[in-house]
């Protein structure tokens, strides 16, 4: 039992980490990822062609890879610069997620958007309304009514991605349970670490219905 507290002081320093990076990515990418569904479905072609092209990137290639290029990539570019400022592992491994997750948050939010009836916005132009109005006051309300299940998905996975980072040795939660492996020879840490993603799972998940529930008022 000593053993176990001991174990679970230790990986709450990396669980610490895997909190950041998960709620900083979270709350950068889920607005950033509205923005960019509007670039999806904008008039402008070259717009919409240069942003077809980062989700073919972001969607098409591993994250852990991604995660990699980015921080070993980066700073051979600044030390070709000649420059004194070094990317650090979670400045890189953040920047990654976002640009990832904002991708992929991106497509859920453009197809909850083409899901609303053309009527609706021609109902709101007669009425007087104006676009910005018609947005946040009829759109994006029942866009997030339909994109809640794919979007509570994503953020789940999210959790489990920050795994990733241990490729660039940032000392997340995962990092840590293998060092405690190593040391200890025991797989424990592996458990008590599968007990924090577990209660960070279930805690989110408990949110993300909560949310959902207090969205049931509103019927499409």
């Amino acid at each position: 039992m000593e053993d176990f507290a001991r174990l679970s002081l230790e990986l709450a320093k990396g669980l610490g980490v895997t909190l950041s990076l998960f709620a900083l990515t979270l709350g950068c990418s889920i607005p950033l990822g509205f923005l960019g569904s509007q670039a999806s479905l904008s008039k402008n072609k070259a717009g919409r062609f240069i942003y077809t092209i980062y989700l073919t990137v972001m969607r098409g290639t591993p994250l852990i890879l991604q995660v990699a290029f980015l921080y070993f990539g980066l700073n051979i570019l600044f030390r070709l610069m000649g420059a004194e400022f070094r990317i650090q592992p979670f400045q890189s491994a953040l920047l990654s997620f976002v640009l990832n997750y904002t991708a992929y948050f991106s497509e859920i939010f453009r197809g909850g958007i083409q899901s609303i009836n053309r009527g609706q916005h021609e109902a709101a132009s007669v009425l007087g309304l104006s676009r910005r109005t018609t947005m946040f006051k009829i759109v994006i309300p029942q866009v997030f009514k339909i994109v809640m299940p794919s979007l509570g998905n994503e953020v789940i996975n999210l959790v489990k991605d920050t795994a990733l980072v241990n490729i660039i040795a940032l000392v997340d939660l995962m990092n840590a349970s293998y060092t405690a492996v190593s040391r200890e020879a025991s797989v424990m840490p592996f458990i008590i670490a599968a007990l924090f993603y577990l209660a960070i799972n279930s805690a989110v998940t408990a949110v993300l219905k909560r949310i959902e529930k207090r969205m049931d008022y509103y019927k499409i």
